[in-house]
């Protein structure tokens, strides 16, 4: 099951489950929740096309004391309504869960109106935002639970990338190198690429799933004084946060994600990661340039 199947089969759960659970769509993935529109129509509310009128119902229905969900691609989700999150979410505390598909360039056959790797940098211009990045379907269901049952604004971004195995929650240190070995930190579905591109190097990595707040301590524990990060949204999202973690402690940092100025050839998902250098043999040379 792909990260979405699993984000429908979950929420329509939910909606079963909890009766203060509402979704928000705005027709996409509309077909998929057939079921949940039949069995909790009051509770699953469609605007159409309209993504800044998704955000404005998702804080009216908070503010009815529902835990709305609202769903969508990242660009139409984040980036178009981003006002309406700023003020009728954010501004107004008014709390609730976003949740994306085809986050930075997972859509990418459609053109530059559905990439949205900027998503995270705009909302860390935001207060207390919680943001998840799954790396593999079988994570999507515990962060969501968790998302719905817990209160504060959460954003979880779904991609069809996938690791090969579902991970621990949160962060996680998953190849430990020697006494000050390098750090890289991998993000989400970026962590088998990772993992390959430093297969034969003395470095120790950290995975994250949630990347906000960060966990500055663990960054910080691990000692490394040269750090590589590497995001699959715009690079150097979170370079902020490592300086913050790290900012008693002189280092050195390297940012990989997707590259800015964006491209302007639609290719394959994997023609774009190729191209940010985010495949494994493009990590590598990063790595080795730097390190």
């Amino acid at each position: 099951m792909s990260a979405r199947g699993q984000f429908v089969s979950t929420m329509t759960a939910l909606l079963d489950e909890d009766p203060r659970c509402a979704l928000v769509l705005a027709d996409i993935s509309l077909d998929r929740f057939a079921p949940a529109v039949a069995a909790h129509g009051g509770r699953v509310v469609n605007v159409g096309i309209r993504e800044q009128a998704m955000i404005g119902v998702t804080a009216g229905l908070c503010l009815a004391g529902m835990r709305a969900v609202a769903h969508s691609y990242a660009t139409f989700l984040v980036e178009r309504p981003f006002e309406q999150i700023k003020l009728d979410l954010s501004h107004q505390a008014f709390e609730a869960v976003l949740v994306s598909i085809a986050g930075s360039y997972d859509a990418s056959e459609e053109g530059r109106t559905h990439q949205s790797p900027g998503d995270v940098a705009l909302l860390d211009t935001l207060p207390a935002w919680t943001v998840h990045v799954p790396g593999h379907p079988g994570e999507v269901d515990g962060l969501l639970r968790s998302a719905v049952s817990s209160s504060g604004n959460v954003y979880i971004r779904l991609s069809d990338s996938s690791n090969s195995g579902p991970a621990r929650s949160g962060a996680s240190i998953v190849r430990e190198g020697s006494d000050g070995a390098p750090l890289v930190i991998a993000v989400g579905p970026l962590l088998d690429p990772v993992i390959e591109a430093t297969s034969d190097l003395d470095v120790t990595v950290c995975h994250l799933t949630t990347i906000r707040p960060f966990p500055d301590d663990l960054v910080a524990l691990v000692g490394a004084t040269d750090i590589v990060l590497v995001e699959p949204y715009l690079a150097g999202t979170s370079a902020s946060q490592v300086a913050r973690a790290l900012v008693d402690r002189p280092h050195r940092l390297s940012c990989l994600g997707v590259s800015n100025p964006e491209l302007h050839r639609f290719g394959s998902p994997d023609d774009h990661a190729r191209a940010h250098g985010l495949d494994a043999a493009g990590i590598r040379r990063s790595l080795a340039s730097y390190l």
